[in-house]
């Protein structure tokens, strides 16, 4: 326990290695040989906290489950110096080891770490290559203070060092407009689920008097909450729905619930790694980590539960809806994010927070791995992300293809690859929840079959259908400002398979994708039995029988996988299912395509007539009235003092005058009275 500190301090390390030295190395190796320096350090740092992560991972694992929550310091050497001590509030660089946190640290640290492996070859031709891989390593160790932290104030703190370095790699290359656009967009949304976070961390001091998560006297605010009690008396259902709902509002930011999804998709415009590692296996999935963590205070609250639920299921239906439109291959993948994190949202609100982890884990390998196959397929395509301009890819890439059917299968719910587990096991206990769980569980259901779909579809237009490009034609899209045209060089013409630092990534995802779920096999759930010490176990009543459930749900994602395909074969020649004049006239289709105009809706409330409350607020009332109070003050101030200043001519004469003056003033008021009674 030890070397905890090293887990978060390795990628810390590499940040300040790669900001100062970086491109001095660059500079004095090469650019081939610095290049390679600098991709094998921020690699192997990351992959480094792996291994001390199962080290740490084995000395809990020793501990009986009863002690399997360890509290470490997150400083060199053990140190334990606080960080604020104000009053009664006391927080110190503490880290909690429990398997929650241990589990997140395999996905931040592996996951990462085989992307990090991938953005080394996929970066490779981006002239800021140094700058990449020090925002990377710093979202690494924030991502690992997230989770490590032994109090909330401390997550806060790497909850929002995710978002900044979020907000960096969106952005990266920020010399086009719409990729800052992107970032911003990012930035603003997650400000307002944080203002949420940072209420109910506020709220949580005044009802518990601690920030504490669990102590070793048992004082942390979870600990009481275990027992439903505060320090004033009971814990009351108001408190924690109140509490529960605010935190919930920092997770929507975070975790791109509906209505705060909308910067998740345009994020895409960030480099593909950063899709992958940020947007789909690590910081997107914080706020079903933060909400897992702070579980033994939802529990308490079923109305909590019950919002955290339906918006869960409405955000995986709805995203769904959209994803089966959209043209550009990394936005099916966006919506495609959005909606599983409804399902891990799903989880948790039935009370099932270990299935929702559990889908959080299997996510990270065919998410990830779906994600870096199309960074894969952008390669092949010289920068086209349009499947419009794909098809027949089959046999021209055929790892990449081979692999992402691998992780197509998975997302889809087919046995026994990965996703199949973790999303059936989050619809079964669907059935079991005490409010409308069969209502859920037919949304999610349905939603799976969707998933299915449009799934099958991007496999449909980027590989089996007929090709759509010419290969003389694909050096000239690297300058078409596609959002990944930035790491491919011009000297790429013609499909082409990725270089092996990418294929790796891939294999090792694909192999995840395949045997990850294994662990979560109903009747020898491993999973739940491993995660069981640091979530609140939630009653839920006898719901489907689990075969059935398995059934379903096979059927379902089958049905989705089928229809699709023999949809698409019809459509071999042209990849697309509707004609033109059907797409403009279907009211349904071109809802999806644009997105239900939600995004539209925001850009109208919030940034045109936003702006015009901005306008009048700025203008009418803070330079107008404000300002027009400041300024009259000051120059009322000024005219005082020039009248004043005329007194002060510097004569000794005109002051022996006023001094006459005055004197002649005093001795008339002093005799004043006795002169009126002389009647002169």
């Amino acid at each position: 326990m030890s070397l905890v500190w090293l887990i978060p301090g390795l990628p810390l390390i590499g940040f300040l290695f790669h900001a100062f030295l970086g491109k001095s190395i660059v500079k004095s190796m090469g650019d081939a040989n610095g290049k390679k320096t600098i991709g094998a350090i921020a690699t192997g740092l990351v992959f480094a906290s792996l291994l001390i992560s199962v080290m740490v991972f084995m000395d809990l694992m020793k501990l009986a489950p009863a002690d399997q929550r360890q509290y470490v310091s997150l400083l060199p050497g053990g140190s334990r110096i606080p960080w604020i001590s104000i009053g009664s509030l006391h927080v110190y660089y503490m880290g909690i080891i429990d398997p929650l946190s241990l589990l997140m640290c395999f996905i931040v640290t592996g996951v990462g770490g085989v992307i990090h492996l991938y953005a080394t070859g996929y970066m490779a031709d981006d002239k800021d290559y140094p700058r990449f891989f020090t925002y990377f390593n710093l979202f690494i160790f924030f991502m690992l203070m997230l989770v490590l932290s032994e109090n909330i104030l401390l997550m806060f703190v790497g909850w929002e060092g995710v978002g900044l370095c979020s907000y960096l790699l969106i952005s990266f290359w920020f010399e086009d407009v719409e990729n800052s656009k992107a970032g911003n967009k990012a930035f603003i949304v997650n400000r307002i689920g944080d203002l949420g976070f940072s209420i109910g961390v506020m709220t949580i001091f005044a009802v518990f008097g601690t920030l504490s998560f669990y102590t070793p006297q048992g004082t942390g605010f979870l600990d009481m909450a275990a027992k439903g009690i505060t320090p004033h008396g009971m814990l009351s259902v108001g408190a924690a729905t109140l509490i529960a709902l605010l935190l919930f509002m920092g997770a929507c930011g975070k975790s791109a619930q509906f209505p705060l999804y909308v910067w998740l998709p345009d994020a895409m415009a960030g480099p593909t790694p950063v899709s992958a590692l940020i947007h789909a296996a690590t910081m997107v999935t914080a706020g079903v980590v933060m909400i897992t963590r702070v579980s033994p205070l939802i529990v308490h609250s079923p109305i909590a539960m019950m919002v955290i639920a339906c918006v869960g299921v409405f955000t995986a239906f709805y995203a769904a809806t959209i994803a089966m439109t959209q043209n550009d291959i990394k936005k099916v993948l966006a919506y495609s994010t959005v909606s599983q994190l409804g399902y891990m949202f799903l989880g948790c609100g039935v009370g099932a927070f270990a299935a929702g982890m559990f889908h959080v884990t299997t996510h990270a390998f065919f998410k990830g791995l779906l994600f870096l196959g199309a960074g894969s397929v952008i390669h092949a395509m010289s920068g086209e992300q349009d499947m419009r301009k794909m098809g027949g890819l089959k046999d021209r890439i055929p790892v990449t293809f081979w692999t992402m059917v691998c992780a197509w299968l998975a997302i889809s719910g087919i046995p026994p690859f990965a996703g199949f587990w973790s999303k059936d096991e989050i619809l079964g206990s669907a059935t079991g929840f005490p409010q409308y769980g069969m209502a859920l569980y037919a949304v999610g259901l349905f939603t799976a079959l969707m998933t299915a779909f449009y799934m099958t579809r991007l496999m449909m237009k980027t590989f089996w259908t007929k090709p759509r490009y010419k290969d003389e034609e694909l050096g000239a899209h690297s300058s078409h400002g596609s959002d990944d045209s930035h790491s491919h060089d011009a000297k790429h013409h013609g499909v082409h398979e990725s270089p092996p630092s990418m294929l790796i990534s891939l294999v090792i995802l694909a192999i995840l994708s395949v045997i990850g779920g294994l662990v979560g096999i109903p009747g020898h759930n491993l999973f739940d039995k491993f995660l069981a010490p640091s979530v609140a176990p939630y009653p839920l009543k006898d719901g489907m029988p689990v075969p059935i459930g398995m059934l379903l749900g096979t059927a379902f994602g089958a049905v989705g996988i089928a229809v699709c395909v023999v949809m698409y074969n019809r459509r071999q020649e042209t990849g697309d299912l509707l004609s033109p004049k059907e797409k403009a006239s279907n009211a349904l289709y071109k809802g999806s395509l644009n997105l239900w105009y939600v995004d539209s809706a925001y850009y109208k409330l919030f940034v045109t007539e936003g702006g015009k409350v901005a306008e009048f607020i700025w203008q009418g009332i803070d330079r107008a009235l404000i300002d027009g109070i400041v300024n009259f003050v000051a120059g009322l101030l000024g005219f005082l003092s020039e009248l004043f200043r005329r007194f002060q001519t510097g004569y000794i004469r005109a002051y022996a005058f006023v001094m006459l003056a005055g004197v002649v003033a005093v001795v008339i008021s002093v005799l004043w009275p006795f002169l009126r009674h002389l009647h002169i």
